[in-house]
């Protein structure tokens, strides 16, 4: 497919429209109330990634009851990523070299470690699935019309 991919019809509204075109915005799925909590399957270092995005998207409109899925698989492969990248810094203390970025193979001589592909995968789907939600740097800078709160003024709660 020619283009650039589809995105989130509100990362389309949040960036503007400088060409003035009509928007599309094709029906929305029922959002939450509140944030919607993290799945049970998720392991410890994943629910944590979980509390710490999901709040903001769902602050953005960006995290709706069909995005739980997609937000979980991202949530999953940082924890995948962190977890293979503890593994070979175990693995580096350990090693006499000071690496652990090669291991010995079955035939005895040096081979890649297999965390590091585990972990580079990883970072490639974090890249893709965060890209669908703004998560990554040049996406937050395609971003418009996010202004941050006022900072508290010494006049905060004077007013019941």
């Amino acid at each position: 497919m020619p283009g650039p991919p589809p995105e989130h019809p509100h990362l389309r509204l949040l960036r503007g429209n400088p060409g003035k075109r009509r928007l599309r915005v094709p029906p929305e799925p029922a959002r939450a109330e509140e944030c919607p909590p993290p799945p049970d399957h998720l392991n410890a270092y994943a629910k944590e990634v979980w509390q710490q995005i999901a709040p903001e998207l769902h602050r953005l409109n960006l995290l709706t009851v069909l995005d739980v899925g997609p937000l979980a698989a991202y949530c999953a492969a940082t924890a995948q990523f962190r977890q293979a990248e503890e593994a070979i810094q175990r693995m580096a203390e350990q090693d006499e070299r000071g690496h652990a970025l090669t291991i010995e193979g079955s035939a005895g001589s040096q081979v890649t470690n297999p965390l590091l592909r585990i972990a580079s995968q990883a970072m490639a789907d974090m890249q893709r699935l965060g890209a669908q939600f703004g998560l990554t740097p040049s996406g937050r800078l395609r971003l418009s019309g996010i202004t941050p709160p006022p900072p508290p003024s010494k006049f905060d709660g004077l007013l019941g």
